[in-house]
């Protein structure tokens, strides 16, 4: 079924249970917020991507509103809901100044495979171990899925975007599984670089070799 939502698109990726807080400042994005107050409905973050508007995106819920200035510049929290598909662009909602879209909910997959979700765990940790980054994923792991650990891999905001696209739980696990098979070995080899340029003009204990 259609239907005509208003968007606030953004160069960001948000994934379904992401928590995302934003600074508003633009006169449009201020009276959108405020009728998402007033009207209790959510809105649309399509993803901008190398400054073009992609189809797909998601529905947030407004969590909280704070430190409303008289200007109308707030900072809220949001939570990110369903994606959806852009069928149309409006230049803006009837009778509003921000932008609206015409679209639709695919069906998502949520069921994966826990083997390799276990395995996605341990290699964002081992990531992040690489990386000296000390980060909490958002849930117990036994409740992780792929949009949880999404944004803590370093993909890029194109690759976020791929990852969108794909609504099936078992092609998202193993779109994340290729990446990190491609970059933990890069990191560990750069590790093992470092370490020896920083062990270079030490004392080394080395044993002879036999002639």
């Amino acid at each position: 079924m259609e239907q005509l939502i208003p968007i606030f698109p953004l160069e960001v990726v948000v994934y379904p249970g992401d928590e995302l807080n934003l600074h508003i400042f633009e006169p449009r994005y201020q009276q959108l917020i405020n009728d998402t107050v007033k009207n209790k409905k959510p809105f649309g973050i399509p993803t901008v991507v190398g400054r073009k508007i992609g189809l797909l995106g998601t529905l947030v819920e407004l969590s909280s509103v704070a430190n409303v200035q008289a200007d109308g510049q707030m900072d809220i929290k949001t939570r990110g809901g369903r994606i959806f598909n852009v069928v149309e662009f409006r230049k803006v909602y009837p009778g509003k100044l921000y932008s609206a879209a015409i679209v639709t909910y695919p069906d998502i997959d949520e069921k994966g495979e826990a083997k390799v979700m276990r395995q996605l765990v341990a290699d964002t940790r081992k990531l992040h171990a690489l990386l000296k980054v000390k980060k909490q994923l958002p849930k117990p792991e036994s409740q992780l899925t792929s949009y949880d650990v999404a944004h803590h891999v370093g993909l890029t905001l194109a690759e976020e975007y791929e990852l969108l696209a794909l609504f099936s739980e078992v092609e998202r696990q193993q779109y994340l599984r290729r990446h990190l098979e491609r970059v933990l070995p890069i990191l560990a080899s750069m590790e093992s670089l470092k370490e020896k340029i920083q062990l270079n003009g030490h004392f080394k204990n080395l044993p002879g070799f036999e002639v």
